[in-house]
């Protein structure tokens, strides 16, 4: 949630409530409201039916735990976002920078372990040898850790842009001290955070397409379909706050006091409440396509659907590249017992013929 201006225009951040409007801001509590008292139990449910009832995790159940954590680090800075919208900020500049820098820590790492999970898939389905070596290896805790540490990095520059100082202010504007420096940190932003890999989801996703349609496995189906839908919610509830991003960079090279821009800077300040009131969303629904991918498992008294949709795609998705190797490797043995079969079947015959001239 942010917008942008520069400290030699404005002096300071601009009155949010002023260029948003009272029904603006009403309207993004009350998106705000729904994506907690949904997203925080949903997200809760998830992370404990993965540790209490997952024993053995599947690199693509580890992946969605670690992403229902991203998302209730990102949930639980929702109560400031309310109460600031409706009163205004009264935290202090340090709890600004605080939460905002973690809501941006946790958009890196959702679509890093977006990302990785959908290389996963692609991987699991097209080369299924590689997928089976690489699970082997154990490499996924190495990245786990090398993307969490990336998304950290990744999101300090954001601290030194922050202004918090205003009592009037709800914490999200940025104050650049120089349009070069707007311009490199909405470049690392957009660039690393959402350009660079949706381009590697456009890609997996489009090679698995026409393969998707022809699996006869449905575990990997449902898997495949499950996680697509995760990154499709994702970047579309993403895509507002990166194209004003955009428009932001396109003002920097306009004159500021031409119409143009004048328009271009009220469109980029209408986008900042639904910008961000989406970026929530989407940390807030994939509780919601969790719950209705577990529709097709009948829950007991002693399992309710979704855990067996995860356990599902721990045995579905888990071992799918060893049961694949097992499976070929039979193959080939029973192909070469057959073949050895038919060469000691053509020696008999072969002797039985001589035997039969001898006579």
């Amino acid at each position: 949630m942010n917008g942008t201006s520069t400290a030699q225009e404005a002096g300071g951040a601009p009155d949010a409530r002023g260029e948003v409007g009272e029904a603006g801001l009403a309207g993004a509590c009350v998106i705000l409201a729904v994506c907690f008292v949904v997203g925080t139990p949903g997200n809760l449910l998830v992370v404990w039916t993965i540790l209490r009832h997952v024993k053995q995790r599947s690199h693509t159940v580890l992946l969605i735990l670690h992403l229902a954590v991203a998302d209730l680090l990102a949930l639980a800075t929702l109560p400031l976002w309310i109460y600031s919208l409706a009163r205004s900020w009264v935290f202090g500049e340090v709890t600004c920078k605080a939460v905002v820098y973690l809501v941006h820590v946790c958009m890196y790492a959702s679509i890093f372990l977006i990302t990785v999970m959908s290389v996963e898939r692609f991987l699991a389905v097209r080369y299924p040898f590689v997928s089976a070596s690489w699970k082997r290896k154990r490499a996924l805790s190495k990245m786990l850790l090398a993307l969490w540490v990336a998304s950290f990095l990744f999101s300090i520059p954001l601290l030194v842009t922050l202004d918090g100082e205003a009592a009037d202010e709800p914490c999200l504007y940025r104050s650049y001290k120089s349009p070069m420096q707007e311009a490199a940190i909405l470049l690392l932003e957009s660039l690393l955070g959402f350009v660079l890999p949706l381009l590697v989801l456009v890609v997996c996703y489009g090679c698995l397409f026409s393969r998707v349609a022809r699996m006869v496995l449905c575990s990997r189906r449902r898997s495949t379909t499950l996680i697509a839908a995760v990154v499709l919610l994702f970047s579309l509830c993403w895509t507002p706050h990166h194209i004003s991003n955009v428009l932001s960079l396109v003002l920097l090279t306009l004159e500021k006091d031409s119409p143009v821009a004048s328009s271009l800077q009220a469109v980029v300040n209408d986008m900042v409440m639904v910008a961000g009131a989406l970026a929530f969303v989407s940390s807030a629904v994939n509780p919601v396509l969790y719950a209705f991918a577990a529709r097709n498992f009948r829950s007991s008294l002693r399992e309710t659907g979704i855990q067996k949709l995860f356990r599902h795609l721990s045995s579905g998705t888990g071992g799918n590249g060893t049961k694949e190797l097992s499976f070929v490797s039979k193959r080939q043995s029973s192909h070469t017992n057959t073949s050895q079969c038919c060469i000691q079947e053509s020696k008999t015959d072969q002797f039985a013929s001589g035997h039969m001239q001898q006579c």
